[in-house]
């Protein structure tokens, strides 16, 4: 896998993946584009979630949203690491089994979840999920 990152102007910089598909990140707080910790906070929410859904599909689940709401702690000092994120899934869908949400959830966080699993290797990472019958 390759990437680029270009300098766009003050903290500002823009990101193209390999694929060619591109997203600016911003060093100013996140003014003008999510900061890279950002990116990678929503990373590990996106890696996740893809993985929750597409093994509630393969699951024979209906499944007919999911949403991650993440919630982080990072150090005061530098390097501001992440110590602790929390991902919390909402999967709503007909006949929706508990068991098997809470199997997709954790499969996901033990086995699947590339961006989690590497920063686990130095974050405390915890899941929890709801889910909402229709």
């Amino acid at each position: 896998m390759q990437a680029r990152v270009k300098w766009v102007e003050g903290l500002t910089f823009l990101g193209e993946s390999a694929s060619g598909h591109q997203v600016l990140m911003d060093g100013n707080s996140g003014d003008k584009a999510p900061s890279p910790m950002e990116m990678v906070l929503m990373s590990a929410g996106g890696c996740s979630a893809i993985d929750v859904v597409s093994i509630l599909q393969k699951s024979r689940q209906d499944v007919t949203d999911c949403e991650v709401k993440l919630t982080s702690e990072r150090r005061e000092e530098a390097p501001r690491i992440f110590t602790h994120i929390n991902l919390h899934f909402i999967v709503s869908g007909k006949a929706l089994k508990e068991a098997a949400v809470e199997r997709a959830v954790t499969l996901s966080a033990e086995k699947y979840c590339s961006v989690a699993i590497m920063l686990g290797a130095g974050v405390t990472i915890t899941h929890s999920f709801e889910v909402i019958a229709l």
